[in-house]
């Protein structure tokens, strides 16, 4: 069954549904629904889950309206098409926007049953199933033909769905994502000792070097733990943390942690969800994706920069369209232990160039403001429906 909470009588012009699959806590879909509700755009929210979220959660308190609908494997897909069907056809949908693997399928399938004629999804991967599931490629064409528009969140994804999957530009948009910066530039310094204190991260702790990817070969971990355990040698005090230490390659990575680090050495952390703090603990960044295609946008680039963390990266995603070398970071060739351990020295030795890479970082990200992201939808939205009804 789905539960049913109403924002409001008010009635405008057009109705948009967002379906989302699995998703527990995300700053992004926070930052859209706010920005949607402000611009009193009449929405509603369809999530694929089997329970309240830290999400559902969050719409319930701001009076948006959403509906839970359980989904529970494959077995459940016609019914879950249906459940969707149904809605759609209830609230007058004139919009439907869906992410992720599920609510994308599932949402477009139904919004085509129910003849609703924008249907938007946004792709929110870029090369990870040519690469490691070749299988799932197949999914993502039949989604890319069901969608009458693309939201891309990157020139790198753009590329992707154009060279690898033959869609036509016309048929996409990029939309960077959004961050409220402030939030990450001025952290609680209380609130940045209290998680300290959760994590049991102690005073002598530094240089604290931060992480925040998935435990997924594509993130880099796997040359990012020998090059601590180089950074250790020179700074024995210094400490790995690890954030959102869950992922398909956890076995791997958790043995090449025990065989390269004592425990006390690292602290990995399975999530976070007050992320503005979290990169307040750290005293520098590391984000190394494998290749430049990879990595669909990036958000930690974002992230890091705007917590004026001095970081190490290499160019993938969205940070190949805006990340420069000794300027706003320090950039480093893919798959280099050797590269990541030298440049995480060079930031420990040269206090100048970190003041450089932080205030030029600050700059480079103002127009990844939150802002930005939700007038680009609206403007989406509104472009769409303007061409609805010259029709």
């Amino acid at each position: 069954m789905f539960e049913f909470y109403k924002l409001s009588n008010f009635e405008l012009r057009y109705k948009i549904v967002q379906i989302i699959s699995d998703t527990d806590k995300s700053l992004a879909f926070e930052i859209i629904a706010k920005g949607l509700k402000r611009a009193r755009i009449d929405v509603a929210y369809f999530l694929l889950q089997s329970g309240e979220s830290d999400f559902s959660l969050f719409l319930k308190e701001n009076d948006i309206q959403y509906f839970l609908i359980s989904i529970n494997g494959k077995k459940s897909y016609p019914l879950v098409i249906l459940k969707i069907y149904r809605l759609l056809k209830k609230l007058k949908t004139t919009i439907v926007h869906t992410h992720l693997r599920d609510a994308t399928l599932l949402g477009l399938i139904a919004a085509k049953f129910a003849g609703i004629k924008h249907q938007v999804y946004t792709r929110h991967h870029s090369t990870s199933n040519h690469k490691y599931y070749p299988h799932a490629v197949k999914w993502d064409r039949l989604i890319n033909s069901l969608s009458s528009h693309i939201v891309s969140i990157s020139k790198n994804v753009s590329e992707v769905l154009i060279n690898k999957e033959n869609v036509p530009n016309e048929k996409l948009t990029i939309i960077y994502h959004g961050f409220e910066l402030d939030k990450f530039k001025n952290p609680n310094t209380s609130t940045i000792i209290y998680l300290k204190n959760k994590y049991h991260i102690k005073n002598d702790n530094h240089p604290i070097i931060g992480v925040i990817s998935r435990y997924i070969h594509l993130k880099g971990l796997q040359y990012i733990i020998p090059a601590f355990a180089e950074v250790k040698k020179e700074y024995p005090n210094s400490h790995l943390i690890l954030a959102n230490a869950v992922g398909n390659d956890s076995i791997e990575i958790q043995q090449l942690l025990q065989s390269s680090l004592n425990s006390k050495d690292y602290t990995e952390i399975i999530f976070e969800k007050d992320l503005h703090h979290l990169y307040g603990i750290f005293d520098y960044f590391i984000h190394v994706p494998i290749n430049k295609e990879i990595e669909a946008f990036g958000q930690t680039y974002i992230e890091a920069l705007a917590a004026k963390t001095p970081s190490v990266f290499t160019l993938s995603g969205v940070a190949t369209e805006f990340i420069i070398h000794e300027e706003n970071a320090l950039v480093v060739p893919y798959c280099s232990s050797k590269a990541i351990s030298t440049s995480l020295v060079r930031l420990i030795k040269n206090k100048d160039l970190c003041e450089k890479i932080v205030f030029n970082g600050i700059k480079s990200i103002q127009s990844f403001s939150a802002e930005e992201y939700v007038k680009h939808h609206i403007n989406l939205y509104n472009t769409l429906c303007h061409q609805k009804d010259k029709k």
